[in-house]
């Protein structure tokens, strides 16, 4: 998984042409949709859909099947699979299709209609298909059209009108899918029969290519005519001109394709990369320093240590990495290191990203005095931010700790490391894994809840409090350990007597025992922080005793009666009665 700097952005080129032929109604319906602003990753899905009638309704099955699923799809959570939404929204039409029809049975006929829709995402695409409409993929005008579904209809010649899949025709509906990749200069068509009934597969591949989208789907519904199709004659074509930037399915397809490279040193080179220095080994990663073999800057390749390589969860989170980068990367002050696009001819699993000279926060805390309030402020400040970037993506970080802030020798802090992020699309083992740093984890954790955004605010908080002290709020955390938080932290302008009262209240908050006490999200914790002492947040308060030691009541209950039973011994044994 080479990833490298290229400008892209997905662009098509989208035909459509649709004629009755000679039938007296046109029962054929398609339609196209590009992803809204501020999701253009999604990309765009195509649906064509060929209704079947029996009583004058095969349109409306048609138009209600393909207008649904085009004005739904992007409403669907943007972690599900393309396969997930698909499945969910064509089961959802099929069933209200097949109640309507169960309702007209006796009068005004059914309503069934095939369906084949196309989504190109990243550089992949997804086909779900019912029926016999048909999808296909031409990339040379002299070879033939390749085809991307299988009818579902009689093989018998009397009787291939008759089909055997269609939206509509039961409860349930089975939905084929097929997903391969998507280069530039692919061109994806979407027929009715009334089209590839008359035309063969070379002849789809001469007319869908001729000159623009548009005069490619004429040209193919004008030879179907000229064929004497029986039939509604429709064809939907889509070029790709522009790849966007990879998808996880992307990533996880060359987790397949590639493995990572053998250990490198100081001089090797890796796909034109020069390597100049090794700079972590973790045991479980290899990060070295590289020089781009084009543009001579250096950056940072991360790749998986040899002894992890045929480990294919390891693997599969290296993959989800790359793919978190792209997607939160994009903005040059997003405070996340940039990850570069990738490179088709890649020869190995591997994630270049930016290079920038600077410290981690932990090696700033290790090398000099701590730094100052107004110091801490404009860094808590730039993380927050980025967090709250992340969150809105839908990704939690879990690891946010000293040794993941960096500041750049360009005055930026940058979060580091989405290794164990979170994003709903990462595999089951990387979500089952108790990450983090133990020290750095908030308290429901250690009491089975799952990370969410506010333990990212927790840990920021913990960093925070480590900053300005010289020590953790807690103390060192070990996952071992039965008693965790058993006090409060202490207040850091008696620690520092150069905290202002209303930062000490701010972290304070931060770190809360109880969840009820702190920032709920990154932009609440922004707000204080940008506001200051202008208008402070209030005090915490303490933590209840039953909540910091729930078992607490027992062991005081305990005491008591071990208290009176010692008295009531002492009367009875040696006060005179």
């Amino acid at each position: 998984m080479r990833v490298e700097n290229r400008a892209m952005s997905f662009e098509v080129d989208i035909g459509y042409s649709s004629q009755r032929g000679p039938r007296e109604v046109n029962e054929d319906f398609a339609g196209t949709v590009r992803a809204p602003a501020g999701d253009e990753a999604r990309g765009l899905i195509a649906a064509i859909a060929d209704g079947v009638s029996t009583g004058g309704r095969g349109l409306e099955a048609a138009q209600t099947t393909v207008m649904g699923l085009l004005a739904d799809y992007f409403a669907t959570p943007d972690t599900w699979e393309p396969t997930a939404a698909l499945d969910r929204l064509i089961g959802a039409q099929n069933a209200w299709l097949a109640d309507h029809n169960r309702r007209r049975q006796g009068g005004g006929g059914t309503a069934l209609t095939t369906l084949t829709a196309l989504v190109l995402h990243g550089q992949s695409y997804t086909l779900a298909h019912v029926g016999d409409t048909r999808g296909w993929r031409v990339r040379d005008d002299d070879e033939p059209a390749a085809a991307l579904t299988q009818d579902h209809a009689f093989e018998h010649p009397d009787l291939r009108s008759r089909l055997t899949r269609a939206i509509g025709l039961d409860d349930q509906v089975r939905v084929d899918y097929a997903q391969g990749d998507v280069r530039v200069g692919d061109c994806f068509v979407l027929t009715s029969d009334g089209v590839h009934g008359v035309l063969k597969a070379q002849q789809l591949a001469r007319f869908a290519l001729q000159g623009t989208a548009r005069e490619g789907s004429e040209a193919l519904v004008r030879a179907a005519l000229a064929a004497g199709t029986r039939d509604n004659a429709t064809a939907l074509v889509i070029r790709v001109i522009g790849l966007d930037a990879r998808q996880l399915d992307d990533e996880l397809g060359d987790v397949r394709r590639l493995a990572p490279p053998p250990a490198l040193k100081v001089g090797d080179t890796l796909d034109g990369y020069t390597i100049t220095a090794r700079v972590a080994d973790t045991g479980v990663h290899l990060l070295y320093q590289a020089r781009h073999p084009v543009t001579r800057e250096l950056v940072a390749i991360k790749t998986l240590h040899p002894s992890r390589a045929g480990d294919p969860e390891e693997r599969a989170m290296l993959a989800h990495e790359a793919w978190l980068g792209l997607r939160v990367s994009t903005r040059a002050d997003s405070g996340f290191v940039r990850v570069h696009e990738r490179a088709e001819n890649a020869s190995a699993l591997y994630i270049v990203f930016d290079w920038h000279g600077g410290r981690t926060l932990e090696q700033l805390q290790k090398s000099g005095p701590r730094g100052s309030a107004a110091e801490a402020v404009a860094a808590a400040i730039a993380v927050a931010k980025a967090l709250g970037r992340l969150h809105r993506h839908g990704v939690v970080h879990r690891d946010i700790k000293p040794g993941n802030l960096h500041l750049g020798d360009d005055g930026r802090w940058r979060i580091l490391d989405l290794g164990v992020a979170l994003s709903g699309r990462e595999g089951t083992a990387q979500r089952e894994l108790h990450a983090g740093t133990p020290s750095y984890i908030n308290p429901e954790q250690w009491e089975g809840a799952g990370a969410d955004a506010g333990s990212d605010l927790f840990a920021l908080g913990v960093t925070l409090y480590q900053w300005l002290a010289g020590r953790l709020p807690y103390g060192e955390i070990e996952p071992y350990q039965l008693a965790r938080y058993r006090r409060d932290p202490g207040a850091l302008s008696r620690i520092r007597p150069d905290v202002p009262v209303w930062l000490d209240h701010l972290v304070c908050k931060a770190v809360a025992r109880d969840p009820r006490l702190r920032f709920e999200t990154a932009e609440e914790l922004l707000l204080a922080l940008e506001r200051g002492a202008s208008r402070p947040v209030g005090p915490p308060g303490h933590t209840p005793l039953i909540r910091r030691d729930p078992a607490a009541l027992v062991k005081i209950a305990l005491a008591v009666s071990l208290l009176f039973n010692a008295l009531l011994v002492l009367w009875l044994l040696f006060l005179p009665r």
